[in-house]
């Protein structure tokens, strides 16, 4: 029997999928290396100036430069909007190589990002990116392909470990020099998937957790990122640089991190499809850390397939991240399968009004994508509330206050002996004799409420994590979705981007990523239209483990809607001068 709220459309549910079982410092101490010090010490003298628009210099090939000679900054470029799947049909044809590809979005980083509009989103480019696309067009040749990604350029967050030439430093200066011992895991599975690792995107710095009056997309490293769209406009955060880069075209597809919001707000707010992973899909090892209750990193892609394509490549067992042995069985090498077009036929989709209301255009927007949604067959259920919305706000805070301190002091220790700095007190002191560099703009009020709590067994924490499971998971997603017998829930991903403010820093509208965040489990952002020329987007999420239905409707709803518009760099939305 049909609920009274239901709206129209065919009433059948999803057929059950069924997961294949899947293995698979201190600044000037004695002990810093000569080399740190002079990178620290060059990096803070010109911290200030290069501020908000640092330029860094690629080392360009000559073939690069005869490109940037002969292309408008943001003209026409040969790859816009280009898909994995083209890309890989295009070197298997002979039109293309990873080393051109790879060559020509060098180019691109070198004319839009450092300059041109400047949207600042690559924080470090790899100094062998050209080589290793090489390497792998050998490989090709002699008929060796490691994995789906082969060839395909990707730019990761910087606060993902490689074990090569590039930093790792979440966009502190406190970091700079940082070079793991080891991958992350995520940069060891691109590596076998055959990806060309670019670069490293800027962020917002420590992933947003330093300051509650932070400006998403800014570190004291990296400087600003800016919204490819309006560039006085905000990427939101923290994987601005991500969000940005893939939207701009800099790359083929992104990674991110989210603990809560940082993967599909700054995918809304840039125009792209950002996914959300449930919690230990990915393994988190060698990624600089905010929560192990929350923390994954997942895909900043153009299309719902690239995603698709990116999810399934990282996916695994990792024996250093126990949250992923609860994947065993409930993972897939690949998720493309579940690309179908009518995926929105009979699915059951709660719509949770509780999220809406905070923007009138935005409210119309996602007027739009409910008919879409029904349109294509969708069982609409209207309202489907979360209950316990904003109730775990006070204690998912505190859980981060004890899982940052824990979580990043052990991430330390893993760099071993030649880290830049040991704890997370060694890190404020820094900041502290540092202010003008670090602290310019906003403290760190977070940092030291951090540093102040104690160990995992206090009872504080643990009840306080009791509770966010409690009320995001058992009282909220579960609960509502089993009273409606709900395929997965709808709600707007957040607003249009709001101008950059470096005095009075961000100020979100609204968005919906919470559940999904506390909870652990996954989440996917979509492109749902365009508010006075900025994207905003529609998120779809629903319980743990449920990529395959998330992906199902996402993909399904993309290809009736296609609303993604590529950027065109305006320079801001207000009066002329």
């Amino acid at each position: 029997m049909k609920d009274e709220s239901e709206v129209d459309g065919e009433s059948q549910l999803h057929e059950a999928w069924q997961p294949n079982e899947r293995e698979d410092h201190d600044l000037a101490g004695p002990e810093l290396p000569a080399r740190r010090k002079l990178i620290q010490a060059s990096l803070l003298a010109g911290a200030s100036a290069a501020m908000l628009t640092p330029r860094l210099s690629l080392g360009a090939s000559p073939n690069i430069s005869a490109a940037l000679q002969t292309k408008s900054s943001t003209g026409s470029f040969e790859l816009d909007e280009i898909t994995v799947g083209e890309l890989q049909e295009g070197m298997t044809s002979g039109r293309f190589t990873a080393h051109s590809i790879t060559e020509k979005y060098l180019a691109r980083i070198e004319a839009i990002d450092k300059h041109g509009p400047a949207i600042n989103s690559v924080i470090e480019v790899n100094p062998d990116a050209l080589s290793i696309a090489k390497e792998l067009d050998k490989e090709r040749k002699q008929k060796h392909l490691r994995g789906p990604l082969h060839g395909i350029p990707v730019l990761i967050k910087d606060n993902i470990d490689t074990s090569d030439r590039m930093m790792t430093t979440a966009g502190s200066l406190v970091m700079v020099g940082s070079k793991p011992p080891k991958d992350s895991t995520v940069a060891q599975k691109l590596r076998e998937a055959g990806a060309v690792i670019l670069g490293k995107t800027n962020l917002s710095e420590w992933a947003n957790i330093r300051s509650n009056q932070s400006t998403s997309g800014w570190s004291g490293r990296g400087g600003q990122t800016k919204n490819p769209y309006v560039l006085d406009r905000n990427p939101c955060g923290s994987s601005s640089g991500s969000g940005a880069g893939v939207s701009a075209n800099l790359c083929a597809i992104a990674i991110g991190t989210e603990t809560d919001g940082s993967i599909v707000c700054p995918a809304s707010a840039n125009g792209v499809v950002g996914l959300k992973p449930t919690v230990g899909l990915w393994s988190r090892t060698g990624i600089i850390p905010i929560s192990h209750s929350q923390d994954t990193p997942g895909p900043l892609c153009r299309t719902v397939r690239d995603a698709t394509i990116l999810l399934g490549a990282l996916t695994g067992v990792d024996d250093e991240d126990s949250a992923t042995s609860e994947s065993r069985g409930k993972s897939y090498a690949d998720y493309t399968q579940f690309l179908v077009a009518d995926g929105l036929r009979g699915a059951r989709i709660g719509i949770v009004r509780g999220t809406f209301g905070f923007n009138a255009a935005v409210d119309a927007l996602m007027g739009t994508v409910l008919e879409v949604l029904k349109a294509q067959g969708a069982v609409l259920v209207d309202p489907a509330n979360i209950e316990t919305r904003g109730k775990f706000d006070d204690s998912e805070t505190m859980v981060f206050m004890y899982e940052l301190k824990a979580d990043l002091n052990a991430y330390l220790a893993r760099l071993g002996p030649r880290a830049p700095v040991h704890t997370l007190q060694e890190i404020i002191e820094f900041n502290e004799n540092h202010r003008e560099q670090e602290m310019r703009y906003f403290g760190q009020e977070l940092f030291l409420k951090s540093q102040l709590k104690g160990p995992l067994t206090s009872q504080e924490y643990l009840d306080a994590l009791n509770k966010n499971h409690q009320l995001a998971r058992t009282e909220g997603i579960d609960a509502v979705m089993d009273k409606h017998k709900l395929d997965a829930l709808v709600a707007p991903t957040g607003g249009p981007a709001w101008l950059t403010d470096l005095v009075a820093g961000d100020h979100f509208g609204g968005g919906s990523s919470s559940f999904a965040a506390v909870a652990g489990y996954p989440n996917i952002n979509v492109p749902a239209g365009e508010v006075f020329g900025l994207p905003v987007g529609v998120s779809f999420f629903g319980r743990a483990w449920s990529e395959p239905v998330l992906i199902r409707i996402a993909y399904a709803y993309e290809q009736a809607s296609k609303l993604r518009k590529p950027p065109q760099f305006v320079p801001t939305l207000g009066p002329k001068p």
